[in-house]
């Protein structure tokens, strides 16, 4: 088997995020007669959450550059960070980190394009929904959900975060919650902006409009590492 390049994972972002990511990865590596060549360091979720909470951006870049140091010792040549928060600094992390970084937010834009959405809501935790993708996704109009629909989202994030684990109950609430905010806000989709999320919803599960970040972010990277395309602005 051909061995694709070695693509280091900042994980732990949560942990479920990370496994959903090792999990598609490899797939996709065996049904191509591919190898996957990965490494990975565990990062804290608190950690991250401190610096974005203080609107820290060159602390998290630094935080983060510490663990791709470390990969890169390992033998990375490529670096993703499967969750969508820490991206609260990517454009700093790119100009630190000694390594080329997948940024989130660049599938996303060129979905966004694709599709020809105008109105979209944000499913993640609050500081992301807060900050409408922290100002990185210009191209549309980014409509906030009410203040407890936001912290319902944000509380059940985390805990997906915490636990690796989503509950039919958790899927039945937000699946209502994002029908809401379609007739009631006029949106067109709703954009799954926490990798997490990926634990509670799937193609076959969900009946309303939606852009997956996390699909998204490991086809970029999948793409790059099976030969498919050439770095994105890496």
């Amino acid at each position: 088997m051909n061995t694709s390049r070695c693509l280091g994972l900042v994980g732990g972002l949560g942990v479920g995020a990370t496994i959903h990511y090792y999990q598609k990865l490899a797939k996709a590596h065996e049904a191509q007669g591919r190898t996957l060549d990965i490494v990975i360091v565990h990062a804290e979720t608190s950690r991250v959450f401190e610096h974005v909470q203080a609107d820290d951006r060159d602390g998290l870049a630094e935080y983060l550059t510490g663990y791709i140091r470390r990969l890169k010792a390992a033998g990375a040549e490529l670096i993703a960070i499967p969750a969508v928060t820490p991206h609260f600094c990517v454009r700093e992390l790119i100009a630190t980190s000694p390594l080329p970084v997948f940024n989130i937010f660049e599938p996303l834009v060129q979905e966004l394009a694709t599709r020809a959405a105008r109105r979209v809501a944000v499913f993640g935790t609050r500081f992301v929904m807060e900050s409408a993708l922290f100002g990185e996704v210009n191209e549309v109009e980014i409509v906030k959900s009410r203040p407890r629909e936001m912290d319902y989202i944000h509380n059940t994030y985390v805990e997906l975060a915490r636990t690796g684990e989503g509950s039919e109950e958790q899927h039945r609430n937000l699946t209502a919650l994002a029908h809401t905010l379609l007739e009631r806000d006029g949106v067109d989709a709703i954009i799954l902006a926490g990798t997490d999320l990926a634990l509670l919803f799937n193609e076959t599960n969900t009946d309303f409009p939606y852009i997956d970040c996390a699909a998204l972010h490991l086809q970029e990277i999948l793409n790059e590492l099976l030969g498919e395309t050439s770095p994105n602005s890496h």
